[in-house]
């Protein structure tokens, strides 16, 4: 899903801008060649991690005072989740220096309009299976009209993600399409914080890792370049953290009634708990480890290649 990554296959999909298209299969577990791909395996694993938690919560669920609104709950907060691994696919791919990612990008994508789903069809569970009045509190409600032009959005892109639908939109028309993902991104964020009643450390720092994803995007776009440095993806982790400190302070403030110097100088009040600023910056500096790692890693295996060549020769 995205033009630079999008949700479901494409650069503005779930798969990448540039990337050939992918033989459909319902062989899930097997790559373009048709051949067994433990990283599919995993990434499937992955997928149906949620719905094995929620066998194993079967009981806590069943005899909790809402059990269809936990169930709600479980698959928005997963979609979410999976939203942002897919977005995560082009940066990655390019810090780990491990192309195959895009190969699941597509299956991202599309699982993550089936939790999307399963959220929107729970909610017409929850209300009885009455039409009239799930679409009434479908264009009533400003969190419901929030989240449900997000799932319009994720069942456009899921709808365009096959090969045919590419070829029948033509390259650019399908990559502007799917740049349609982070307009997705953005509502559902919302949507995830009208939901939160009271603590908003969650969706702070899944909005302060949205953040980091687009400013991946947007200095890629400004250096023209898909892969960037360290001081670059260090910079941006920076930035993407400041961002979320300041965010959160001012969403404390407007609700609280309190000034948002005060919420920012408690950040440093470890006793308080942990700010989704810190964690942001905890992760940003993570994925800098590892473009430096993998780095050094291919610059000796550069170097390692011709002495190999050399003592074939001899």
């Amino acid at each position: 899903m995205p033009g630079s990554d999008s949700a479901i296959p494409g650069q503005g999909s779930m798969q990448t801008d540039t990337d050939p298209p992918i033989p459909a299969s319902w062989a899930l577990w097997r790559d373009r060649r048709g051949r067994l791909s433990w990283l599919r395996v995993a990434i499937l694993a992955l997928l149906l991690f949620p719905l094995a938690k929620a066998v194993i919560d079967w009981g806590a669920i069943t005899h909790g005072a809402r059990p269809i609104n936990d169930l709600i709950h479980r698959a928005g907060f997963w979609t979410l989740v999976f939203l942002g691994v897919t977005l995560a696919v082009t940066p990655f791919r390019s810090v780990a220096r491990y192309g195959m990612l895009v190969d699941v990008r597509r299956m991202l994508g599309v699982g993550t309009f089936c939790y999307a789903a399963a959220h929107v069809s729970l909610y017409f569970a929850d209300q009885g299976y009455d039409p009239a009045k799930f679409l009434h509190e479908l264009t009533h409600r400003w969190y419901l009209i929030i989240g449900g032009t997000a799932w319009l959005g994720l069942a456009v892109l899921a709808a365009t993600s096959t090969n045919g639908m590419m070829r029948r939109l033509g390259p650019l028309r399908w990559r502007r399409l799917h740049q349609l993902v982070y307009a997705v991104a953005l509502l559902a964020l919302i949507h995830y914080f009208q939901q939160t009643k009271a603590d908003v450390t969650v969706p702070a720092f899944a909005a302060g890792l949205f953040g980091w994803l687009l400013l991946y995007r947007v200095l890629s776009w400004w250096q023209e370049t898909s892969e960037l440095s360290a001081l670059s993806l260090a910079g941006l982790t920076i930035v993407a953290a400041l961002l979320t400190f300041t965010g959160e302070a001012i969403g404390i403030g407007i609700a609280f009634h309190v000034s948002p110097w005060l919420v920012l100088a408690d950040a440093f009040n470890i006793d308080a708990g942990i700010r989704p600023g810190w964690e942001v910056l905890a992760a940003g500096i993570a994925v800098v480890l590892v473009d430096a790692v993998r780095s050094r890693w291919n610059g000796r295996a550069a170097r390692a290649r011709p002495l190999r060549q050399v003592k074939i020769e001899t």
